[in-house]
């Protein structure tokens, strides 16, 4: 999929995907179809579509979808024509039998097998069998602030070794600076052998200054979403991204103005309110939290009469991740008892 000039940055959509966190996972037919025809008219290389932890997620632990996998995949796959579908993979979530298997008959295109940025022995059975099958596979390390460079080097090129043809670094609460960017990117992409890419979050104001410090820094694959849609804080926004890369001489085979008009489509057919950063936002981004924890972090405080902005603190004092929702409640129980 990637070329050989420099220059070309390949563009992964996240605003069908990411951006069901902000709704819930209540994505309907008419808004996938909507975005996808906007989407694809603009040349967006990878759109990615689902629930917002990913394929087989849909539980009542993490959100229960409007849609099943079936219905979105296959929707979103009869509406994008030169645009390829994409799907974000956590094993544990999406087992091979019950879902890998299902979606490469729905004609996923891209599969990206992620997990927490310590634990990426957890993707090889996923990897290597979208690999056998011939689709493009991505390895992505999520909550990768949470580990030094050398530690996510040796984690990516364990993704390497599956068959993992880039690896995504995800800043999933939005902590990163630039600075920690550049070390980080810079360093994986100097000690792998497979492109590296980046999923910026806004928590702290800093998703298109990091998108940039990454491709600065020798990222060749991007994310974001229209409008920014996207858990928390939301994601770099897509369309922003897209007119400061054509600025600084990066082609993205993305045609701006029909980036733009599908970005208008999100706004008013995806986005109830739009991502901004909310003072809980930027202490999730400061504690080091997943962004998908605002809305229950905020509700259990609560519930149990503490400060919000104390949980998540103490959250990210205990190094919490996603998927460990019931650890709110446990660490919250904790605050309230002294």
């Amino acid at each position: 999929m990637m070329t050989e000039s420099t220059n070309n940055i390949l563009v992964s959509d996240v605003t069908l995907r990411d951006g069901n966190h902000a709704i819930s996972h209540q994505m309907t037919t008419e808004q996938i179809i909507s975005y996808c025809d906007a989407a694809d008219s603009a040349g967006i290389s990878i759109v990615e579509v689902g629930h917002g932890n990913g394929l087989g997620a849909s539980s009542l632990q993490v959100g229960e979808s409007a849609l099943d996998d079936k219905i979105m995949l296959s929707i979103a796959r009869a509406h994008l024509k030169k645009s390829k579908l994409g799907i974000h993979v956590i094993p544990g979530f999406a087992t091979i039998e019950r879902d890998l298997k299902p979606a490469i008959d729905y004609g996923v295109d891209v599969f990206r097998i992620a997990s927490h940025c310590t634990e990426a022995d957890i993707t090889e059975r996923h990897i290597r069998y979208c690999k056998a099958e011939g689709k493009t596979v991505f390895g992505v390390l999520m909550m990768s602030h949470m580990a030094d460079k050398e530690k996510l080097a040796s984690e990516a090129k364990k993704m390497q070794d599956y068959g993992a043809e880039a690896i995504i670094l995800m800043d999933s609460s939005g902590n990163y600076l630039p600075k920690n960017v550049e070390e980080k990117v810079g360093f994986l992409t100097k000690n792998l052998q497979v492109s590296v890419g980046f999923h910026a979050h806004n928590n702290l104001g800093m998703g298109i200054a990091n998108s940039v410090a990454a491709i600065e820094s020798g990222a060749k694959l991007i994310d974001g979403s229209s409008r920014g849609f996207g858990a928390g804080a939301g994601n770099a926004q897509l369309e922003v991204l897209i007119s400061v890369l054509e600025r600084m001489g990066y082609k993205t085979g993305i045609d701006l103005y029909k980036m733009l008009d599908a970005s208008d489509v999100a706004e008013r057919e995806l986005v109830e309110h739009l991502p901004y950063i909310s003072s809980t936002s930027i202490i999730s981004g400061l504690s080091g939290v997943f962004s998908g924890y605002l809305a229950p972090v905020k509700r259990i405080a609560k519930e149990y009469k503490i400060d919000s902005r104390d949980l998540f603190f103490e959250l990210g004092r205990q190094k919490v991740v996603a998927g460990q929702e019931d650890m709110i409640i446990e660490v919250a129980k904790q605050l309230s008892s002294n």
